[in-house]
């Protein structure tokens, strides 16, 4: 069940054409950021109460909550009214509340439930291996999702195929926009009808935590916990440079990630194959985590971290070239580290953290992700305002300019990358220095 939760939850039909889904609504590439901004501060503000939550009521409760949360959320989307930019950005605001509270209720919960499992039954040193094969039919799943998500937004692709049905019904793009929407939404109740069947195992009995207090805690309790779990995170340095390492590439890469389609657009890419290319993405998924855990079992930790963001790194640079039609492949590379990443962090964490607190350390985690995630996303839209400003004097056409902005700020992420890779290398030696 957690692997079916993962499956649904994640795999959603309009991701491979997020970015031009709220363009085609009609926001603008600003609004879009700050619609993202808005969902990685409701996770910040929520994801830690979230995880402590979880640790002392139960996280079965908190992933149903998670689940009804995605309900109503692709409900707004489905029915949402166009025409009025002022209301559509409000629904938009309202959607991605519903969904940053879903992912902060999420995150930590899940994994939390499926470690917890393991452990009573002795097998904890098999979570890798639940990783591995958590990741790859996620990625199964994403081959499906990503493929027909982008096909049914296509307009002309669906008139083709209602052709070939010998029907003559002629579509527009204003139609196809919610289809990925629906399919989305029909995942959602699958997702609610997995969380429903968990079962929440205590791992250890005598342990302050969710076990103890099956039927919940005072607020007193969650802000003890999630004290303690803070202070532990930061006198455990190895946990602290896990946590700061993803949070430094999951930041960047997710907020690529989340205008691949714009980037696809200006490599001169059709968006019936955006669907495609976030197959070929889930595709590495197949093996990237088999690959993760190789790596994990046989080398050092420094060594699965460092590969890893030289990996994006390269990616990004590539990116920057914004190459025609070959602008996929390095996109590609930076994108794999994106379960380099999930893998590695997730890994080495569990392995660290207590059944009791574990749910409320890898919220911190989900907190440091979004606030990265979150303050890129700020400045990145505060900088495409400027940018438009300063390019409205050369009169340049609406999709024009949202098009030259792009390219012309696309170079921050590979820099802002390496840069904080620096920080941290001294930081390492720093530390290393001054504890010989």
């Amino acid at each position: 069940m957690f692997i079916a939760f993962r499956m649904f939850f994640n795999c959603r039909f309009y991701y491979p054409i997020f970015t031009v889904l709220f363009l085609d609504f009609g926001l603008s590439i600003a609004q879009f950021s700050i619609l993202n901004v808005v969902w990685a501060a409701t996770i910040v503000v929520a994801e830690v109460p979230s995880g402590a939550l979880a640790d002392i009521v139960g996280r079965r409760r908190l992933l149903i909550f998670a689940a009804g949360s995605m309900v109503v959320e692709m409900m707004i989307l489905c029915f949402v009214p166009r025409g009025n930019n002022t209301l559509l950005f409000s629904f938009f605001l309202i959607n991605r509340v519903l969904s940053g509270l879903a992912e902060a209720a999420a995150s930590g919960a899940d994994e939390a439930i499926a470690y917890d499992a393991l452990q009573a039954r002795g097998m904890a040193d098999q979570w890798g291996r639940v990783l591995d094969v958590q990741m790859r039919l996620r990625s199964a799943m994403f081959i499906f999702t990503m493929t027909l998500g982008a096909a049914v937004y296509d307009p002309q692709l669906m008139t083709r195929v209602i052709a070939a049905l010998w029907l003559d019904f002629p579509l527009t793009q204003a139609q196809t926009l919610r289809f990925p929407l629906y399919l989305t939404f029909i995942l959602s109740l699958f997702t609610l009808a997995s969380v429903v069947k968990l079962d929440e195992i205590c791992s250890d009995p005598a342990q302050d935590g969710t076990c103890k207090k099956p039927l919940g805690g005072s607020a007193v309790d969650a802000f003890v916990l999630t004290l303690n779990s803070g202070k532990w995170i930061l006198k455990t340095p190895f946990v602290l440079a896990v946590i700061m390492f993803g949070m430094l590439l999951d930041g960047i890469l997710r907020m690529v990630i989340t205008l691949a389609s714009q980037y696809y657009r200006m490599v001169q890419l059709p968006e019936s194959v955006f669907g495609l290319l976030g197959s070929a993405m889930a595709l590495a998924g197949l093996f990237i985590p088999r690959l993760a855990l190789f790596i994990a079992e046989n080398r050092s930790p420094a060594f699965c971290l460092w590969s890893t963001a030289t990996t994006a790194l390269c990616g990004l640079i590539g990116m920057a070239f914004f190459w025609p039609y070959i602008g996929f492949v390095p996109a590609l590379v930076a994108f794999s580290a994106m379960y380099m990443v999930g893998f590695y962090v997730s890994y080495f964490v569990n392995q660290r953290a207590s059944s009791s607190r574990r749910a409320t350390v890898l919220s911190f985690k989900g907190l440091a992700y979004n606030l990265s995630y979150g303050l890129i996303g700020l400045f990145y839209a505060g900088l495409l305002k400027i940018k438009k400003m300063e390019m409205d004097v050369f009169d340049v056409g609406t999709q024009g300019m949202e098009n030259l902005v792009f390219k012309e700020t696309f170079f921050l992420f590979p820099f802002f990358l390496g840069a904080g890779l620096i920080v941290m290398m001294a930081g390492v030696l720093i530390y290393r220095m001054k504890h010989r």
